[in-house]
């Protein structure tokens, strides 16, 4: 009876071992597989221009290597296929322009028989902004000139440069266009000593591009100092008065009286010439008196004293003659 027993139990722990390890090998065998995913990327730029050739990378988010990698056909797409359902890493390793910059990287989940798509947006790489401030005059450089660059739609970030002591200041503008982004600079502080120029700068900014935007100021106008020592002479004026033109010319000199013959000589009377010139003022605007008149009555004076010395002389020359004839002969 226990013998029956104990071989009726052994009999069903070796069945059931047997069927245990004949059973679950099977049933792994038989599990269905998952089926894979595909990943869809379209590659383009802010003017929505398909871009071919950019380079991507598909990394096992679990330890980082790179599970599968390809580039953008003529068409800017490319297509990751028969992947393992799950969570990936989506890295862009080339964008294939040089006008474009690197999209971030981002997390992509595949789902068996499903295709993931994904539209990657390669942003313009920016431009280069140099600023320049000089003297209009002189070209110098100045420091200190606080400017504006915003952008000329109005709406966008503004930003605020301060040129240094070579009169430059630098920075990148954002660029949303091929062709270039049009930006406005306006001074909103001077240099020391200098007049506020308001007048906006026009800037476009182009993908990759360097760019100079030139603004110029005006000096201040210094103010005039006053002398220091002002002068404690005054200056001499020209006399207002004009010199004082002579109304009576000189006198001329009486000629010398002629010796008076005796009563018994005969004598020829000479008329006196005038002693004073008339007293009349020369016109008004006459030269000044030069002394020409006193010359001519000088020379009529000195004529009759010539003709009075003459007639005294013959008058002596007769007196002696009668005297002679008068006096008798003596013996």
């Amino acid at each position: 009876m226990r013998a029956t027993r104990r071989t009726a139990a052994t009999i069903a722990a070796t069945s059931l071992a047997t069927s245990s390890l004949i059973w679950a090998p099977t049933a792994f065998a038989n599990a269905p597989e998952i089926p894979p995913g595909t990943i869809e990327i379209t590659k383009k730029d802010p003017d929505g221009a398909l871009l071919a050739g950019a380079a991507f990378a598909l990394l096992d988010t679990l330890n980082g290597t790179k599970a599968l990698t390809g580039k953008t056909n003529a068409d800017g797409i490319l297509r990751f296929e028969n992947v393992h359902p799950g969570t990936y890493r989506l890295k862009e390793t080339d964008t294939g322009s040089p006008l474009h910059d690197l999209a971030p990287d981002q997390d992509v989940i595949v789902t068996p028989e499903n295709t993931a798509k994904l539209t990657i947006i390669d942003t313009f790489k920016p431009a280069e902004l140099l600023v320049k401030k000089t003297d209009k005059k002189t070209g110098k450089p100045l420091a200190g000139a606080v400017i504006n660059i915003a952008p000329a739609t109005g709406t966008g970030k503004t930003i605020t440069l301060t040129t240094g002591k070579d009169g430059t200041a630098t920075t990148k503008l954002p660029v949303s266009s091929r062709t270039g982004t049009a930006y406005t600079g306006t001074e909103t502080k001077a240099p020391t000593g200098y007049e506020l120029d308001t007048t906006p700068v026009k800037i476009t900014a182009k993908p990759a591009e360097k760019t100079t935007a030139t603004f110029t100021n005006t000096e201040k106008d210094q103010p005039t100092q006053p002398p220091t020592t002002p002068p404690t002479t005054p200056p001499t004026n020209p006399p207002t008065t004009p010199p004082v033109t002579p109304t009576t010319p000189p006198t001329t000199p009486a000629p010398t009286s002629p010796v008076t013959p005796s009563p018994s000589q005969s004598t020829s009377t000479a008329p006196v010439p005038p002693t004073d010139t008339p007293t009349t003022p020369p016109a008004e605007g006459s030269l000044a008196h030069t002394g020409a008149d006193s010359n001519t009555w000088l020379l009529a004076a000195g004529g009759l004293l010539v003709a009075a010395g003459g007639g005294a002389l013959i008058a002596a020359r007769r007196k002696k003659a009668e005297n002679e004839e008068e006096t008798p002969a003596t013996d």
